[in-house]
């Protein structure tokens, strides 16, 4: 089966590198769990650090090689012009909801990187310095394709936030030596017309990569790891801040207003769980917390738009 040839059947356009994204971020992420509660890296012995250290540098190698070779073919296996590189200005697309994505995926991948570095054994400071870059480099050669692609351009904002992503973990690592602010991300469905089903997808995972209509982007705010030492307030408990837009029809408020509709942006303010935060002796339970704190689940949440004034939304997703 041609798997670059498949992504592209699937994802068309832009989009075909997001089940890409998605599927490293995952892979990343149940890697990092595993492997950061499988043992402390504390009581490693030398041989284990070097053999641990061999698998992941063999393993990254490997696993980033073969997806540049799917992803050249998801590129390239197509009908779409050719040019010489060039750069297009995108930050006004999408109400920045894209932006947002492109921060969320760098940061877990990053995160992921510091975690598993030092699973392997590698010192705090370099594991930080390297595993932080995971998310920049993973995204980078995205953004190398597109530039390529006479319809699309290298986006200097979608680089301009995979940095941010890659940066706000360093920079937390680095002040607290622990994430306390984690990004995480939701989606609920949105009515979509009929027309738009091959933009952004026919079927719900399909929706959730490409319907930015649906996608709310958070901060959620460990307030325990602020507050005085010795403080009471559950860890498990966290405040977040969202954001989002709707009936984006299209890329530019321009495009949007010609097709009859009016994009506006949404913020919220809800409760969070950070699941990482309850104790457990399950290493299965762990990995899936870890895992799953990327995401922020079901909640209440106070919204404000420029349309509606407040609303409360008693379940959110």
């Amino acid at each position: 089966m041609n798997i670059g040839g498949t992504l592209t059947a699937i994802f068309p356009g832009k989009n075909r590198g997001r089940l890409g994204w998605l599927l490293v971020l995952f892979a990343a992420l149940l890697l990092s769990a595993t492997s950061a509660f499988a043992f402390e890296s504390d009581s490693l012995t030398r041989i284990q650090k070097r053999n641990r250290q061999i698998g992941v540098i063999t393993g990254f190698a490997a696993g980033y090689t073969t997806s540049l070779i799917l992803l050249h073919n998801a590129w390239y296996e197509q009908d779409e012009p050719r040019s010489t590189f060039y750069f297009h200005d995108d930050l006004h697309h999408w109400k920045q909801v894209d932006k947002a994505g492109h921060f969320w995926t760098a940061f877990h991948q990053s995160r992921a990187g510091v975690d598993v570095l030092k699973w392997s054994g590698v010192p705090d400071k370099k594991a930080l310095l390297y595993g932080s870059l995971v998310g920049v480099v993973l995204q980078t050669p995205i953004e190398i394709f597109d530039g390529y692609s006479e319809t699309y351009g290298a986006s200097l904002s979608d680089m301009g936030a995979n940095t941010l992503g890659s940066a706000a973990v360093w920079a937390q690592y680095h002040l607290w030596n622990e994430v306390r602010i984690m990004p995480k991300f939701s989606f609920h469905k949105t009515n979509i017309e009929t027309g738009r089903v091959m933009e952004v997808g026919d079927h719900y995972f399909e929706q959730m990569l490409k319907d930015y209509n649906g996608q709310t982007y958070w901060l959620a705010a460990d307030l325990s790891a602020f507050l005085p030492k010795g403080n009471r307030f559950p860890k498990w408990l966290n405040i977040a801040v969202g954001y989002g837009a709707s009936e984006m029809a299209a890329a530019t408020t321009a495009e949007n207003r010609r097709l009859g509709y009016d994009a506006y942006r949404r913020y919220y303010l809800t409760l969070d769980l950070n699941l990482m935060n309850i104790k457990t002796r399950s290493k299965v339970l762990k990995t899936v917390f870890n895992v799953i704190s990327a995401f922020h689940l079901p909640a209440p949440a106070l919204e404000y738009n420029r349309k509606q004034g407040f609303v409360f939304r008693p379940l959110y997703f």
